[in-house]
């Protein structure tokens, strides 16, 4: 009897301290018990029981004709068909399972069926793409990476790609990026707390490392962007800088459809593969700078104390309709940002609204500034923005009007961090002379040197009386 209480002892205790050391990590160090595992766990799964999942969740169809002929000549059953496992690929956050459709299956029928994936294969996630017609891709996710983000190494490199910076990551564990190129105009809203200011912080400081301009519009005196100031090209900080500052740009704009009217000269003295319509199909030598204008809060400039200030609102909000709609093929975009932005801040919102493609909503204060940034998009996008817990600061849905969304969190990046970038690329801050009256003084402090201090032995002795 002791000697089998020995050998379960022996045996026991090493088990009960893998297993409490597993379950410790699963909490506290989600990332490295998934490498150690839940990789193996949850491939075992997939391969173990993948006939009787797809069984379940209503993945088979019927055999083919030939398959179901062959069957019977073998004497044994007609298998039901399903999606085939073509690749599986191990990342840091999950696994990506590329799977082709069975006849007569489609990329829904495999979307609708994730979440019972999901709680079949025991994972925190199972989100579907469409590689092409008739494969698709599983990104199953092993753990939450959204409650502590973590940048993936990879994003750095292409980050150096003109106007194209990584933001946030994704709920599936990929990088989102925010394109200017791709989706000229974006819009921003949120809550106080909620992460708008985290996510311009970090696309400033993906941008200040890039040859671009960047122009700032910060009606609340410029506390949010004047650490960027030795980054930035123009800054306003009231509405009447900020008018000032927009009719310069629409100037800027102007000279610039001249500059690509000039490269195009007249028909018949360019080449056929030179001719362009937008700044990037110009020569290197000449192409002008592409300038990223960030309004902080769009409200401030929509409001009006008095009828007096209606004439400045109404130029206001006429040129920011004039670069939303024109000024994407002279390289000048807009990122603006505001807590709710719908009709109410009067005319123009509206019209203005639609010209921005990107969207990213974080945490709102009611249903109805959800709809206004995301309801032409996806109504289950709007859902998912109600959703977003207070004690998860930065985490919003991102979308465009392709229809595609994503859940995304921001990383966290203080201020000192991305005004510290601004001052180390602030050799890379062109100068532009339509808005040089609006370029910010940048005050260098001034380091007081510490006082020298004396030597012992050098110190005052007291001789007395």
């Amino acid at each position: 009897m002791n000697t089998l209480t020995t050998a379960l002892l022996e045996l026991g205790a090493p088990a009960a301290v893998l297993g409490s050391g597993a379950l410790y990590a699963r909490a506290k160090m989600p990332r490295t018990y998934w490498a150690t595992v839940g990789i193996p766990l949850t491939i075992h799964r997939i391969r173990h029981d993948y006939e009787n999942v797809m069984e379940a969740c209503g993945l088979t169809v019927e055999p083919s004709f030939w398959r179901a002929m062959a069957s019977s000549a073998a004497n044994r059953p007609a298998k039901p068909a399903m999606p085939k496992i073509r690749s599986m690929q191990v990342s840091s956050t999950g696994l990506r399972v590329r799977l082709r459709l069975a006849r007569g299956q489609q990329t829904k029928d495999m979307a609708d069926a994730a979440e019972r994936l999901r709680h079949a294969w025991e994972v925190h996630a199972v989100h579907v793409s469409e590689v092409k017609p008739g494969v698709v891709e599983l990104r199953i996710v092993g753990f939450d990476v959204l409650r502590n983000v973590r940048m993936p190494r990879r994003a750095r490199a292409k980050s150096r790609e003109l106007l194209r910076v990584p933001v946030a990551l994704r709920a599936d564990g990929t990088v989102h990026h925010r394109d200017c190129r791709q989706a000229p105009n974006g819009l921003n809203l949120g809550a106080n707390q909620s992460g708008k200011s985290m996510f311009t912080r970090n696309l400033v400081h993906g941008l200040a490392a890039q040859p671009v301009a960047m122009v700032g519009i910060d009606c609340k005196r410029g506390v949010e962007q004047r650490p960027f100031a030795p980054r930035l090209s123009a800054l306003a900080t009231d509405q009447g800088e900020a008018l000032g500052l927009l009719l310069a740009l629409l100037v800027e704009m102007d000279d610039r459809y001249d500059l690509i009217r000039d490269h195009q000269g007249v028909p018949g003295t360019v080449a056929a593969e030179e001719l362009t319509a937008d700044i990037w199909g110009l020569p290197e030598k000449i192409r002008p700078v592409p300038i990223v204008v960030l309004v902080d809060e769009i409200a401030e400039l929509f409001l009006v104390a008095s009828r007096a200030d209606e004439e400045r609102r109404n130029q206001i909000v006429t040129a920011l309709i004039r670069l939303a709609q024109l000024a994407r093929a002279a390289g000048i975009y807009l990122e603006i940002a505001g807590q709710r932005f719908g009709s109410e801040l009067g005319k123009g919102a509206t019209l203005l609204r639609s010209q921005l493609t990107g969207r990213t909503v974080h945490r709102v204060n009611d249903l109805e500034t959800a709809k206004m940034g995301l309801g032409d998009i996806s109504d289950a996008a709007v859902a998912a923005s109600t959703q977003i817990s207070p004690d998860m600061p930065g985490t919003a849905v991102a979308g465009d009007t392709s229809g595609m969304w994503f859940q995304i969190r921001t990383p966290y990046r203080s201020l000192t961090e991305v005004a510290e970038r601004c001052a180390e690329f602030a050799h890379l801050t062109p100068d532009l002379d339509r808005l040089a009256a609006f370029r910010p003084q940048v005050a260098h402090p001034v380091i007081i040197p510490p006082a020298p201090s004396t030597p012992p032995d050098l110190m005052p002795v007291s001789l007395g009386k």
